[in-house]
C-alpha cells in the first residue's frame, strides 16, 4: 500500500456506496485511488473473472465456472491503516453487517491485532520404534542436521527469510499399546501458504529420521492446525458508539453482547453458530484472495477445542472505563504468492485492491473481519434480532429480481419490507406503482425550460465515418436534460445527482480534471467562467454505452445555458461546441454524435474532408418508424480507446483498411433506400452485413457478440454493434415480437428496450 493510502484517515470511508450502480461503484474507488486503471478496466469489462480454459488447468474434468459475487467490506481501519476488503460470499447479510461494524469500531480507533511468524507444522509419523525415548533424545541432539537437510530442499525460502527453524518430538501412546513417535517439522513459509513445501521438507527427512530412530517413517504431511500461526484481534467500543438500535442504551447493548458471549463459551452447540459467524467474515476474504478457506476452518474450529471442549473463538468483557472489549484468538495461516495468483486473476486484483504486503498482514486483516462480523452478529441478536437484518437484505434481492432499477430500488426496497410480503409478485407491483409516481414526479421536478440533448443509435457506418465515409444516425427517445440556476457560491457546481457526481468547475484551466475539461471549454467559451451558478443535469442515456451520452449531456447544458442567459445561439452554434466537447472526450470524433444531439434527426452524415471544413448532412424522411430494440451489455465503451485502436491499425495497414471503409460507405448508402422506404429485410441484411465488418475491424467485443446472438436468435432481422463498440450497446431490428428480444436479453442480464426510430 503507498503512503498515500495509509496516511488518510478516511479513504475506506464511502458515504451511500451501496446505492450506486455497480460501475459507479467501480469508478468510484478508482477515482479514490484504490484501482490501478488496468484493474479498473478489467472489472468494468468482466475481463477479470475466471476464463474455462485456465479454469481446466487447476482441477480435473472441468465443464464449467461457477461464479460468486465480489462485495466490498467498507470502513475498515487495522492498526491505523485503512482498507477496503474484498469479500466472495453469497450471503446477503454479511457484507453489509461488516461494513456497518468497521464502521463503528472506526469510531473508536479501529482494529489492534497482533500476530506470529507464519509458521506451519509438518509431521512425521514414525511406527515400530525399538527405544522411543532413546530415539527422540537422538532426533533431539540432531536437530541441526535434519534442519539442514529440510532447508537444503528449498534454498529459496531460506534466502527470503523463511526455512524450517525448529523441530519438536512428541510420543503418543497407541490404544493397542506402546508409543508412536511424531516428528513435528516447524517451518516459516514466509508469504506462501506453503503447503506443498512442507509436505515436500517431511518427505525429504523421512529417511534419516529411519536412520536415528530404527523405525519405519508411514506418513509425513503437514498438519492444517496452525497453531504457531495466530493472530489476535482487539477492539475498545465506547457505550456512546453502541446505543440507539431499536431504542437500546449503550449499555444494555454492551451487556447484551458480553451475555451472548458467556452463552458460546459454555455451550458448544451455540458455540458452533457463533464461531460460524466470526468464519462468514474469514472465509469470504479467503476466498477472495485465493487462499485455502477449508485449511482455515479445520484450524479454528480445532483451536476451539483445544481444550477438549468446544467453545467461543472470540472473548467479550467490559473494560475498566466500562466500554465494551473484545478480542478474537485464531489460527491463520494464509498465503499471498503461489498458483491461485497466476491462475485466477480475480484474486490477483483482490490482493492489489486490500493492499496488503504480505502474507502476515493479509492475516492480520481477516482477524479484524472475524471479530467485526462476530460483532455485528452479536449486536443485531442483543437488539433487533438477526431475522429482521436478514428480511431487509432479503428484500434488496427481491427488488433486483422484480425488475427495480437504481433510480428507484431504495423505495422499492422500503416499501416491500413495510408490506410484509418479501415476494417477487409483491415487488414487481410496487415497482409498477413507483415508476409511475416517477414519471409524474420527474415532470415537476424537471424545469419546463431544462436544455436538452438527444441520445443516438448509428444504424449503419460508424468508425468509417471517422475517415469520411457516410453514417446514417438516429435519435432515439433518451434524452439528457440540464438545468441553469443562479447562485451567491461564487463558483460554477456541477451537480448528476442520479451518479452522486458533484463537483466545482475550477477557474485555471490547468488545474481541471479530465471530468471537468468540457464543462470548462463551454464556459470559456460563452464567457460565463465568472458567473456563479448551478448546473443540474438529469441523465436518461447510459453513461458509457455508445448511445451518445457524453454529446447528449454537451448539447443540453449549452442549451441550459443558452437559455438562460439568452445568448441567442443557433443549433449550428450550439452543435459546433458540442463538438468541441466531443474532441475533449474522444480525441478524433467524426461529428455524427454531438450533430444527432443537437438537431434531433434521421441523418445521412458525413464529416469534412479537411480541418475546418464542414460535414454535410442530409435528413431522411421515413416513411414509417422503423420498430428497433436496443441491448445494453453494461460494460463501458471508451470510444477514445477503440477509435485510436482502428487509427493504429489503419496507419498500419492503410490499403486494407480503406477497402473495408468503402465497403461500410457503400452498404450505408444502399441503407438510405432501405430506411426510407421501410425496407426492413434489405436493412437488417445491411446491419449484419455491417456488423460482420466491423468485426474485421476489431471493435466488438464478447459481451456485444452474445448481445447480437441472443436478439437473432429471437427474431431481429439485423442486429449490429452501435457507435464504439469494445462494449456498449446494440441494435436490433425487430418488425415482430420485439418483446421476445428484450424478454431473452433481460434474462441473460442485460438490459433491453424497444425504441421507434422516427
Amino acid at each position: 500500500m503507498s503512503a498515500d493510502k495509509s496516511s488518510s484517515a478516511e479513504r475506506s470511508r464511502f458515504p451511500e456506496f451501496y446505492k450506486l450502480s455497480v460501475n459507479d461503484r467501480v469508478r468510484v474507488i478508482h477515482e479514490r485511488g484504490w484501482l490501478s486503471s488496468e484493474d479498473y478496466q478489467a472489472l468494468i469489462s468482466g475481463e477479470h473473472t475466471l476464463k474455462i480454459h485456465k479454469a481446466d488447468k487447476m482441477i480435473e474434468n472441468v465443464v464449467g465456472v461457477m461464479g460468486l459475487p465480489v462485495g466490498l467490506g467498507l470502513n475498515f481501519l487495522v492498526n491505523g491503516r485503512d482498507y477496503i476488503v474484498p469479500l466472495v460470499v453469497e450471503e446477503p447479510s454479511i457484507v453489509a453487517a461488516l461494513s456497518s461494524a468497521a464502521k463503528v469500531v472506526r469510531g473508536a480507533g479501529g482494529f489492534s491485532v497482533e500476530s506470529t511468524e507464519p509458521v506451519l507444522i509438518g509431521q512425521v509419523q514414525v511406527v515400530d520404534v525399538p527405544h522411543v525415548a532413546k530415539a527422540k533424545a537422538a532426533l533431539l541432539q540432531r536437530k541441526g542436521e535434519l534442519l539442514n537437510l529440510a532447508n537444503s530442499l528449498h534454498p529459496q525460502m531460506v534466502a527470503r527469510g523463511g526455512g524450517a527453524n525448529d523441530l519438536e518430538v512428541h510420543l503418543h501412546a497407541r490404544p493397542e499399546g506402546g508409543d508412536m513417535l511424531v516428528v513435528h517439522l516447524l517451518v516459516d513459509t514466509r508469504d506462501a501458504m506453503g503447503a506443498n513445501l512442507v509436505n515436500t521438507m517431511c518427505e525429504g527427512i523421512a529417511s534419516l529420521v529411519e536412520t536415528i530412530t530404527g523405525g519405519r517413517v508411514f506418513l509425513r504431511i503437514l498438519s492444517n492446525l496452525t497453531d504457531r500461526a495466530m493472530v489476535r484481534a482487539r477492539c475498545v467500543i465506547p457505550v456512546s458508539q453502541l446505543g440507539g438500535r431499536q431504542g437500546y442504551t449503550g449499555e444494555e447493548v454492551r451487556d447484551g453482547v458480553i451475555l451472548a458471549n458467556e452463552f458460546a463459551s459454555i455451550d458448544p452447540y451455540r458455540a458452533a453458530t457463533h464461531n460460524k459467524g466470526v468464519m462468514n467474515g474469514v472465509d469470504a476474504v479467503a476466498l477472495a484472495t485465493g487462499n485455502d478457506w477449508r485449511a482455515i476452518e479445520a484450524a479454528a474450529h480445532a483451536y476451539a477445542a483445544r481444550t477438549g471442549r468446544y467453545t467461543s473463538l472470540t472473548r467479550w468483557y467490559k473494560g475498566d472505563n466500562g466500554e465494551l472489549v473484545g478480542e478474537l484468538d485464531i489460527p491463520m495461516k494464509v498465503g499471498t504468492v503461489g498458483g491461485p495468483l497466476q491462475s485466477n486473476a480475480t484474486v490477483a486484483l483482490d490482493l492489489r485492491l486490500l493492499g496488503v504486503k504480505s502474507a502476515r498482514e493479509l492475516a492480520e486483516v481477516m482477524g479484524a473481519v472475524g471479530l467485526a462480523q462476530n460483532f455485528s452478529a452479536l449486536r443485531a441478536l442483543v437488539t433487533e434480532g438477526i431475522q429482521q437484518g436478514h428480511m431487509t437484505l432479503h428484500a434488496r434481492s427481491v427488488a433486483v429480481a422484480a425488475g427495480a432499477t437504481p433510480e428507484i430500488f431504495d423505495t422499492v426496497v422500503e416499501r416491500l419490507v413495510e408490506s410484509g410480503e418479501i415476494k417477487i409478485w409483491k415487488a414487481q407491483e410496487i415497482v409498477v406503482q413507483v415508476r409511475k409516481e416517477a414519471r409524474g414526479a420527474a415532470a415537476e421536478t424537471i424545469p419546463d425550460n431544462a436544455g436538452r440533448g438527444f441520445g443516438k443509435i448509428i444504424l449503419l457506418g460508424e468508425h468509417a465515418v471517422v475517415y469520411g465515409s457516410h453514417a446514417i444516425a438516429a435519435p432515439v427517445p433518451l434524452a439528457v436534460r440540464a438545468a441553469v440556476q443562479e447562485t451567491k457560491s461564487g463558483g460554477v457546481d456541477m451537480m448528476i445527482p442520479r451518479w452522486g457526481v458533484e463537483y466545482r468547475l475550477h477557474r485555471d484551466p490547468a488545474h481541471r480534471d479530465s471530468f471537468q475539461r468540457s464543462l470548462g471549454i463551454i464556459f470559456d467559451t460563452l464567457g460565463l467562467t465568472e458567473r456563479s451558478v448551478r448546473i443540474e443535469v438529469f441523465p436518461n442515456v447510459p453513461r458509457a454505452m455508445g448511445l451518445g451520452g457524453s454529446a447528449a449531456m454537451a448539447v443540453a447544458i449549452i442549451r441550459a445555458l443558452d437559455q438562460h442567459f439568452k445568448l441567442g445561439m443557433s443549433d449550428a452554434q450550439v452543435n459546433e461546441l458540442a463538438f468541441a466537447c466531443e474532441k475533449v472526450a474522444h480525441g478524433t470524433p467524426s461529428g455524427i454524435d454531438n450533430t444527432v444531439a443537437t438537431y434531433g434527426k434521421c441523418v445521412l452524415y458525413k464529416r469534412g474532408q479537411a480541418e475546418g471544413q464542414a460535414p454535410t448532412m442530409r435528413e431522411l424522411a421515413l416513411a414509417k418508424p422503423i420498430p428497433m430494440v436496443i441491448g445494453i451489455s453494461g460494460k463501458e465503451s471508451l470510444t477514445a480507446k477503440t477509435v485510436g485502436g482502428v487509427r493504429t491499425a489503419w496507419q498500419r495497414n492503410p490499403e486494407l483498411y480503406e477497402r473495408i471503409f468503402r465497403e461500410i460507405d457503400q452498404l450505408t448508402l444502399q441503407g438510405v433506400e432501405a430506411v426510407q422506404g421501410n425496407d426492413l429485410e434489405r436493412l437488417g441484411d445491411l446491419m449484419n452485413i455491417c456488423h460482420g465488418l466491423l468485426n474485421a475491424l476489431r471493435v466488438s467485443s464478447w459481451e456485444v457478440e452474445e448481445l447480437v446472438q441472443i436478439a437473432r436468435e429471437n427474431g431481429a432481422i439485423g442486429a449490429k454493434l452501435t457507435g464504439g463498440g469494445g462494449g456498449g450497446s446494440i441494435i436490433a431490428l425487430c418488425p415482430e415480437n420485439p418483446e421476445k428480444v428484450v424478454a431473452a436479453l433481460r434474462d441473460a442480464g442485460y438490459q433491453g428496450m424497444e425504441v421507434n426510430i422516427g
